[in-house]
């Protein structure tokens, strides 16, 4: 027999009534029932219930056993009676008489509770991670995303991609986030960085003339967490392909991303092709552009509309517009609830109006509109029963970051969210420039796209009337990926960079590596690179991206588990040409 185990804990069923077995796992759950002891063992398959009898010579020691300790049991296997049958167990219509049993592992008394998803900080979890990966729940969304990463895997291999790693030791990129730094022994003062995204290095391999790659690729990025990003260290879909357009690059999202959330979460709808948005039209209508499109509602502007009244509070601002059908009937704490919503989202207000089923107007609005009544119904959509709420504001961006979240609870409070879909986009047109506070121009996404209209746009357009082949993959109001055709001329490159304020020495300088390659024939190519960890979230239906990480840092960007990161020895920061300083005391 084996030393451990001849079955795992949910293998067994009634056709093994009779058998002698032999199971390892750890002790989950321990009930004495007026005698009879029973003792539900777990391993990494499931979940099978031992019984122990008074008169068994092992019944005093595994009555004494800790939970979670780690046990390996001799018994047999017997038929539960009907009554005593779990439906709820896959090995509930069977038990497990023990004859004898040894403890492989004793545990001490538990920090925080296995068995039960009692609340507990996050803290705590994280600096007990090993017990906290035991639960039912984070056990199974570390496996969804094991099975999640596999099914990816061989759906990129079937529509022709190979897979290839990419160095974790590079250079220091000058955009984006802050790197994560790593001294050099052998190059005193110098530094190597880990890898922001995989990006010059992908395409390079197109350069290098490989057509299809993919990756599942760890990235790191030095800044702060969120609900949906992961501090320090997160892991991407990286793929790249040469001779494609944009609407190549999106088919082969859309086959691989709708399969993959069919497969796992049947129970919802995913429809393809993916919607697509221009990213101006996402933020007039969604007030955001990773727009949750479960939410049949969109914004119009009104500006033109309210000029032509006498309403002071929006005189001389920009106003926007939602219309919800279907509310008008609704109780006045439906429309005042909305209002403190708004003002929860730093709004001062949020003005409406209702139209009954005969077509009338009221709320606090409804005697300032009269005169621009019909043509705003019109342009609202607004038909009888509707509800209006309008949000000002002195510009798009103070209107946006009140009516996004505005628009979101609407759907919610009104009942037209759609609960059981995943609605993918494609957010599309972004701008290539944008003005910076100072007013400069500078670059608005990646700078490495391609404009749209190539050379001629950048010499004979307003830079900021410039579209870029750059793209966004939203699912239900969360952002998985930004991509792009890429900038594979080096002449074009140039003058992109010159519009921003980049001389060719600045350019050769930053990025030479990735401009000599281009030099020698590049490709058209593009890609995207859809997070693993976002997708693991949405699949799981967790609020928090950490939930789907076996090992994440914690807010602060710390590893409370393995005491990271932590204070190093003299010597190992002379080995690699280092000296700290430490912060000044603002005591």
């Amino acid at each position: 027999m084996h030393p451990f185990r001849t079955h795992t804990c949910g293998q067994l069923t009634s056709a093994d009534a009779g058998e002698r077995v032999r199971l390892s796992g750890w002790v989950h759950i321990r009930r004495d029932l007026g005698g009879l002891l029973f003792v539900d063992l777990r391993d990494h398959y499931g979940i099978v219930q031992l019984v122990g009898h008074p008169e068994s010579p092992v019944f005093e020691r595994l009555s004494r056993v800790p939970k979670e300790t780690v046990i390996r049991v001799d018994g047999s296997v017997v038929r539960r009676s009907a009554e005593n049958v779990n439906p709820n167990l896959g090995t509930g219509e069977i038990e497990i008489e023990v004859e004898e049993f040894e403890v492989l592992g004793t545990s001490e008394e538990l920090p925080l509770q296995v068995a039960t998803e009692e609340n507990t900080s996050e803290e705590r979890r994280l600096a007990y991670r090993f017990l906290d990966l035991r639960r039912e729940r984070m056990h199974r969304n570390v496996m969804l995303r094991s099975q999640v990463i596999s099914s990816i895997r061989r759906r990129m291999t079937d529509v022709g991609f190979s897979e290839f790693q990419t160095p974790i030791l590079t250079s220091s990129s000058p955009e984006g986030a802050r790197d994560f730094l790593v001294p050099s022994r052998l190059h005193p003062g110098e530094f190597f960085a880990l890898p922001q995204a995989p990006q010059q290095f992908k395409q390079l391999l197109m350069v290098s003339g490989f057509d299809r790659y993919f990756q599942i690729a760890p990235c790191f990025r030095d800044e702060d967490s969120r609900a949906d990003r992961s501090p320090g260290e997160f892991y991407q879909l990286d793929m790249e392909m040469s001779f494609v357009e944009q609407e190549d690059v999106f088919q082969v999202i859309e086959k691989v991303l709708s399969e993959v959330f069919a497969e796992f979460r049947p129970d919802r709808e995913v429809t393809a092709p993916f919607t697509r948005i221009a990213y101006r039209d996402a933020m007039e209508w969604y007030a955001t552009d990773k727009p949750d499109l479960r939410i049949p509602l969109t914004m119009v502007d009104v500006t033109d509309l309210f000029a032509k009244t006498g309403f002071r509070a929006f005189a001389g601002k920009r106003v926007r517009a939602l219309a919800v059908p279907d509310v008008a009937g609704r109780p006045r704490s439906f429309f005042d609830g909305m209002g403190e919503f708004a003002v929860e989202a730093g709004a001062q207000g949020l003005a409406w109006l209702k139209i009954d089923e005969d077509g009338n107007m009221s709320g606090p609005v409804a005697k300032f509109v009269e005169e621009i009544s019909e043509d705003l119904l019109k342009r609202c959509g607004a038909g009888r029963g509707s509800g209006l709420f309008f949000c000002a504001g002195e510009d798009d961006a103070e209107i946006n970051r009140i009516m996004a979240p505005v628009r979101v609870e609407a759907g919610h409070r009104s009942g037209l969210f759609e609960e059981d879909a995943f609605r993918f986009c494609w957010i599309v047109d972004f701008p290539m420039y944008e003005l910076s506070d100072e007013g400069r121009i500078e670059f608005s996404h990646n700078p490495f796209s391609m404009p749209q209209g190539g050379r001629e746009a950048l010499e004979s357009k307003d830079p900021l009337d410039i579209l870029a082949w750059q793209y966004d993959i939203v699912c239900n109001g969360v952002e998985l990926s930004s991509g792009a055709i890429r900038n594979h001329s080096p002449e074009i490159m140039y003058k992109a960079f010159d519009i921003a304020g980049y001389s060719p020495a600045d350019v050769e300088s930053k990025f030479g590596g990735m401009l000599r390659a281009l030099k020698f024939g590049a490709p058209p190519h593009g890609g995207i690179a859809p997070g693993i960890d976002r997708i693991v979230m949405l699949l799981a239906d967790e609020p928090n991206i950490r939930e789907t990480i076996a090992f994440p840092l914690t807010q602060n960007a710390e590893d409370l588990m393995m005491g990271a990161p932590s204070p190093v020895s003299d010597k190992q920061l002379r080995d690699v040409h280092i000296r700290t300083v430490a912060p000044p005391d603002n005591n």
